[in-house]
């Protein structure tokens, strides 16, 4: 999925996201070893900012020298109108061989029966060890579609001097210390945090840490589950938090953006992507130094909070003029040498829980590697992007918060969420 957190997944998802798609090869002649004599030429598509140039060309140059009958033919891709384009390559008899999706968008391709079913490859691609939320959303009906690439998430960036100020030696490591540290933060000029009452993929995590869910398959149908006791609990806690602070209740964190908020210096806390410290940084360098970062705190100090997983799996095309040769990119690229790479190189999380000691000198990216290992991802349903496009949680989160009953608000946000996965 195009990152929301950063974009729209780490706001909208990241702004970390990103998609690695393959070009149409030539039609003119050819291109198979045994059918040419020469290499055969692998196209594969990269979502701009995905990953740096560097690293693009230390894995085209190390897959090559190992895979000699192999030639890589890698395209940058803008990220306007991708859905469509990738789309229509699924569609046709020219396809791609390797494409890098957003993780939430694995599905929809899927319906479409152009991609090819990699389940028989879990097992040498170490799938076991995958991170969740990368992992469930390329399965679909049982069967891996999309293999784990990379994953970011959510963090809480905190101001060191408030924490200080206010006599908080550590980071909270449950809900209930969050709440309590963030009151006692909450003083005089000093926001607590600032949480804009519409970032649903921060109260997508407080949901699942509750047990409850965004929506539940019931058969074959989808129906939205907002209104369930959990997922009320979630947004209860949701509520609780954000009165802690002066975010706005009726937009979400990119109006205005959090991180020029976070910048004026009395905000003690944001939940944001790493990266996001970065921003701050360079809107006002007098924070340099200043911020730190700790996991989403979950119901009991043993393991952090659940969060939403925004990040990339990569798909083979039903089409691929190339399958076998298509599978060796992805088995580079999901594998341990070129996971830790760009695990280094982007800050990203690897997509292996095993391999998170790689980025535990970096504190943000440690600390996102932590929660990634409580990583979700939104309903697996085709349909689910439509709801994104009108997206009724937004509504339900704004009406809980200034006042409406929230039993009320959730069974009207849950019964618009059915008809769009219905329809």
């Amino acid at each position: 999925m195009k990152t929301r957190l950063l974009a729209g997944p780490f706001a909208g998802r990241l702004a970390l996201a990103a998609a690695v798609v393959l070009a149409a090869t030539s039609c003119s002649g050819p291109t198979d070893p045994a059918a040419s004599g020469g290499p055969g030429k692998v196209t594969v598509w990269i979502m701009k900012d995905s990953v740096t140039d560097a690293f693009l060309a230390r894995f085209r140059t190390g897959f090559e020298a190992e895979h000699p009958d192999i030639d890589l033919d890698i395209q940058i891709q803008e990220w306007d109108g991708i859905g469509e384009k990738v789309t229509a390559a699924l569609a046709s008899k020219d396809a791609p061989d390797v494409i890098e999706v957003g993780n939430t968008q694995v599905a929809q391709y899927a319906a479409s029966g152009g991609v090819r079913d990699l389940t028989g490859k879990s097992g040498e691609l170490k799938g076991s060890d995958w991170l969740p939320g990368l992992a469930e959303p390329g399965k679909v009906d049982g069967r891996q579609y999309g293999i784990p690439w990379y994953a970011a998430n959510r963090v809480v960036i905190y101001h060191k001097d408030l924490f200080a100020r206010a006599g908080v030696t550590a980071p909270p490591r449950t809900q209930a210390e969050w709440l309590a540290v963030t009151a006692k933060l909450d003083r005089g000029t000093t926001q607590g945090i600032y949480l804009p009452g519409q970032n649903w993929y921060t109260l997508s995590g407080f949901v699942w840490e509750a047990g409850g869910d965004l929506a539940v398959q019931d058969g074959t149908a989808w129906k939205g589950a907002l209104d369930t006791p959990q997922a009320l609990a979630g947004m209860d806690f949701y509520r609780r938090l954000q009165a802690l602070g002066k975010g706005p209740k009726d937009s979400d964190e990119a109006k205005p953006p959090q991180a020029e908020v976070f910048a004026k210096g009395d905000v003690a806390q944001i939940v944001a992507v790493p990266g996001g410290a970065k921003i701050v940084e360079e809107i006002n360098p007098a924070l340099k130094g200043k911020l730190g970062f700790f996991p989403v705190p979950g119901r009991t100090a043993e393991k952090p909070g659940a969060v939403f997983t925004g990040g990339s799996d990569l798909i083979v095309p039903e089409a691929s003029t190339h399958p076998d040769a298509a599978y060796e990119v992805v088995k580079a690229l999901a594998g341990e040498k070129w996971q830790t790479d760009m695990a280094k190189t982007m800050s990203y999380v690897p997509n292996r829980t095993s391999l998170a000691h790689v980025i535990q000198d970096d504190e943000g990216t440690a600390a996102m590697a932590a929660g990634a290992a409580q990583g979700r991802a939104t309903p697996n349903s085709p349909q689910w992007a439509a709801v994104e496009a009108t997206n009724p949680i937004k509504q339900y989160m704004t009406a809980v918060l200034t006042g409406t009953d929230p039993a009320r608000a959730a069974a009207t946000a849950s019964a618009s969420i059915t008809r769009t996965l219905g329809s």
